[in-house]
């Protein structure tokens, strides 16, 4: 965004910006150009930043020697990152920042994981042909909606948060223990179900094994029927989102209930959940609409940037590049180069 480009600017880089490129964001050209920054084709920097990883046609466009900073899905799609390689480009992945706490400030997967839980509460509350909050009115009370998240990580708790302000009355669910007291804190109800499992490393939960899963979705198929909506956030870092509810307990649900996956993008946690589409399953609304974060392009780019200035600035300070191979920072955000130390 542009008020990125001018720190930037301050902090001794040249930027250039694709013509056109802030525009969906509501961001103009002249507003770049304001803050310092020249129009022109970005593929010709020493650095190129993106948001989601170089198509085939960008890859040829990548030279020797230029560093490139970007969604680049590394564990999904290991070809992709090859051909950055082969081509001798040095590549840092946003997803593979490590998640310490020096590198908070460069965090995309949980900035962006901020916007697509507060729309997914959005979207939830659209399609349910019912009111959110209680209310009060000379026809009689109406109740709340009752709403239950699946996966408190940063997505889910901003969803459980968004909820409550809606008005439902909302409960929590992850296969970690520890984060009861996160849900609770956000005046969430916690589900026992029974089923827990460890965190693995940076955070997330580790894969359920068959039979943790399979007592998963037979626990929740008795209580999923007891909501309104459902919204699910459950991910495995390279891996296809775990089925949590089978069709099975999407049959039990009432007409009019509402599903939104926000794990739709890696095949989604409800199997009859098709990506990108919203689709009527007997009578139950489900939302498996994809990249949440674009369809509120100006704070997602916002976090988004800010993220790409602390990163810009870890690997650039004042301007000029300092690949230290031995930050951790450094190090475990690169997926590709040619450097001593950098893997292949």
């Amino acid at each position: 965004m542009p008020e990125t480009v001018g720190k930037l600017a301050g902090a001794g880089f040249e930027v250039v910006v694709e013509s056109g490129a802030g525009v969906p964001a509501s961001f103009p050209d002249d507003a770049y150009t304001a803050a310092g920054a020249t129009l022109g084709d970005p593929w010709g920097a020493d650095v190129v930043v993106k948001v989601r990883k170089p198509s085939a046609d960008e890859v040829a466009k990548v030279r020797d020697g230029q560093i490139l900073i970007g969604f680049l899905d590394p564990l999904a799609d290991p070809d992709r990152v090859a051909a950055l390689a082969s081509r001798g480009v040095t590549a840092f992945a946003m997803e593979s920042i490590p998640r310490i706490t020096r590198a908070q400030p460069m965090d995309a997967l949980s900035s962006q994981a901020t916007v697509g839980g507060y729309k997914g509460a959005l979207l939830a509350a659209e399609h349910l042909p019912r009111f959110f909050p209680m209310l009060m009115t000379a026809a009689g009370t109406v109740p709340p909606a009752k709403v239950l998240v699946i996966g408190a990580g940063v997505a889910g708790l901003q969803a459980i948060a968004t909820a409550r302000r809606l008005g439902a009355v909302v409960t929590g669910f992850d296969v970690r223990p520890v984060v009861r007291e996160q849900i609770e804190s956000l005046g969430a109800n916690w589900l026992d179900l029974g089923v827990t499992g460890a965190e693995a490393e940076g955070g997330y939960a580790r894969e359920l094994t068959p039979e943790e899963m399979k007592a998963q979705q037979v626990a929740l198929e008795g209580r999923i029927a007891d909501f309104d909506c459902v919204i699910t956030t459950a991910a495995v870092p390279g891996r296809a989102a775990p089925r949590i509810i089978p069709t099975s307990a999407v049959d039990a649900m009432r007409p009019g209930s509402v599903i939104v996956d926000l794990a739709a993008e890696t095949g989604g946690n409800a199997e009859p959940t098709e990506p990108g589409k919203v689709v009527d399953h007997g009578g139950v609304t489900l939302v498996g609409l994809t990249n949440l974060p674009s369809t509120m392009p100006y704070h997602a780019s916002m976090l988004y940037s800010r993220n790409v200035h602390a990163l810009l600035l870890h690997l650039a300070p004042g301007g000029e590049l300092n690949l230290d191979w031995a930050d951790e920072i450094t190090a475990g955000a690169c997926v590709a180069g040619r450097k001593e130390g950098v893997p292949a």
